[in-house]
């Protein structure tokens, strides 16, 4: 049986994309080891596809405890040369030491739900098509800037948006997307 539903056109295919899609993208997280998990991520993704994460996330879940924090902060070098030799993951010096620093200033943030959620935007913007969705707003901007403020690396505009595009900060499926009402209505739950 083929599936009709209509999606974003930036999940089109393949499975894997069509499930994180479906199931995942654009539903909020309000939890502090999976904000600082899908932000790992989408660091990771610096300069890669999103599919190329999505293919090696359960290699990067087992070889990074399932990103906890309190783990990943105890990391060091010796781990990252390790880490370095695991063609099943993102091998990439930088960014697996950002992880690990990231992960000491998560824990150091009482407030760390609180500091991303700030910048979820007071009003909500909706897409006829791909073409309309930005790379990076205001609200992504100055989420990159107080995360850079405290130490963060790997949080440029770009990154943050698509961080909080995933994270369900706001609700980038186009409208005519079958996901669109559903995201909708969760991020409603949260007012």
């Amino acid at each position: 049986m083929t599936d009709h539903r209509m999606r974003c056109g930036w999940c089109t295919g393949d499975a894997l994309y069509v499930a994180y899609h479906d199931q995942e993208w654009g539903v909020p997280i309000t939890e502090t080891q999976s904000l600082f998990k899908l932000l790992t991520l989408e660091g990771m993704q610096a300069g890669l596809s999103w599919l190329t994460i999505l293919r090696k996330r359960a290699a990067m879940e087992e070889a990074f405890y399932d990103f906890n924090i309190d783990k990943l902060a105890a990391s060091g070098e010796r781990d990252v040369v390790g880490w370095l030799d695991n063609p099943g993951i993102i091998r990439h010096r930088g960014k697996l030491q950002a992880m690990i620093h990231n992960a000491r200033l998560t824990l150091e943030a009482d407030d760390f739900v609180e500091r991303i959620w700030q910048f979820r935007p007071t009003q909500a913007k909706t897409y006829a098509s791909l073409r309309e969705v930005p790379a990076f707003t205001d609200e992504s901007m100055a989420l990159s800037n107080a995360l850079k403020k405290v130490g963060f690396k790997f949080v440029g505009p770009t990154i943050c948006y698509a961080f909080m595009q995933s994270a369900g900060l706001v609700n980038d499926h186009i409208e005519d997307c079958w996901r669109f009402a559903p995201c909708d209505s969760l991020q409603a739950q949260l007012d």
